[in-house]
């Protein structure tokens, strides 16, 4: 299996893309400086995010640093078309505040993938990426991603155009199946390892191990109900509002790390890195304080009594 340097904390770039909301241009890139300036050079990004929007700016900074000092992921499985019945005014409906100018049409052929890392390229303005995940393929068709998509992503690897391939999912189970059955380098867990969640713990972090498949773990906060000390009654959870177990078991977890001095977030970040499959946790940020803020966060020595309180009071799995 192939090696990268990922280091400790990547950025998730699906902000660049205007998720929910408007980003602008000089927020994007004060953002990514200071995700620079903090020691981050692990960059993941896809062609979903923004109908493009994040590939072109994540591209356009990434081409002011020497290529060989940074890591990118992009992925597969959604080709961007123009957009036949777009009319001025209208816009994307998939949760990213851009023009509906494109449409995303899922294509797991190996001629669809081919061609969407070709549009990635020319999207991000740079000669490659490191490492190809195939994106969804839950939402999508796993038989495809099976017989079509990852064994076409096996031949980019031996063609030397990528140096790593993987999945992305928010399903532990839909990894757990294809790390069984597929030659993969990485897999990117969203929102299924953390403080909250730990069922990939009995079926696909294990396997990784004896794979040596290594996790990427994304949306750590899931989704904002671990983003902040205190937990309010509005946070949401796997993009809708939290119901009251999960606030109660969030509150139980920041009152915990209140007994140690640590704000929860802190803990947020950090908790996926311990489990030995676990190479690196990737967290989005829509300006350079949220940058700095996780940067910290996770660079932050925490005492091992707190992750001790938390099994001990049955809040994470042992």
């Amino acid at each position: 299996m192939t090696q990268l340097s990922l280091g400790r904390l990547g950025y998730g770039a699906a902000a660049l893309g205007n998720l929910y909301s408007h980003l602008g241009d000089a927020a994007a890139l004060r953002t990514l400086e200071a995700a620079w300036q903090g020691g981050i050079r692990y960059f993941d990004t896809a062609p979903h995010y923004g109908l493009g929007l994040s590939e072109r700016r994540l591209g356009a900074f990434l081409r002011t640093r020497p290529r060989e000092d940074y890591v990118i992921s992009t992925k597969v499985g959604r080709i961007l078309e123009p957009n036949p019945g777009y009319r001025p005014g209208d816009r994307d409906t998939e949760g990213f505040d851009v023009p509906a100018r494109s449409i995303r049409r899922w294509d797991f052929t190996e001629r669809g993938i081919r061609q969407s890392l070709e549009d990635s390229l020319e999207r991000l303005g740079i000669p490659s990426v490191d490492i190809l995940f195939l994106h969804d393929p839950d939402a999508y068709d796993m038989d495809a991603a099976l017989k079509n998509a990852l064994p076409a992503l096996e031949r980019l690897k031996s063609e030397g155009l990528v140096r790593a391939i993987g999945v992305g999912s928010n399903s532990a189970g839909a990894l757990d199946m294809l790390v069984e059955r597929a030659d993969l380098d990485l897999v990117m867990l969203a929102g299924r390892y953390t403080l909250l969640e730990q069922h990939a713990v009995a079926g696909l972090l294990p396997r990784c191990l004896e794979r040596g498949v290594g996790v990427v773990a994304a949306g750590v906060f899931n989704s904002g109900i671990l983003a902040r000390q205190r937990v309010p009654a509005t946070a949401h959870y796997n993009y809708l509002p939290a119901p009251p177990e999960l606030l109660s078991r969030a509150r139980q977890l920041a009152a915990a790390c209140t007994a140690f001095g640590v704000e929860l977030p802190e803990a947020a970040i950090q908790f996926p890195l311990r489990h030995p499959a676990v190479r690196n946790v990737v967290i989005g940020a829509r300006g350079a304080r949220q940058i700095d803020a996780n940067i910290a966060a996770m660079n932050r020595t925490l005492p091992p009594e707190l992750w001790e309180k938390f099994e001990a009071e049955g809040l994470v799995a042992r």
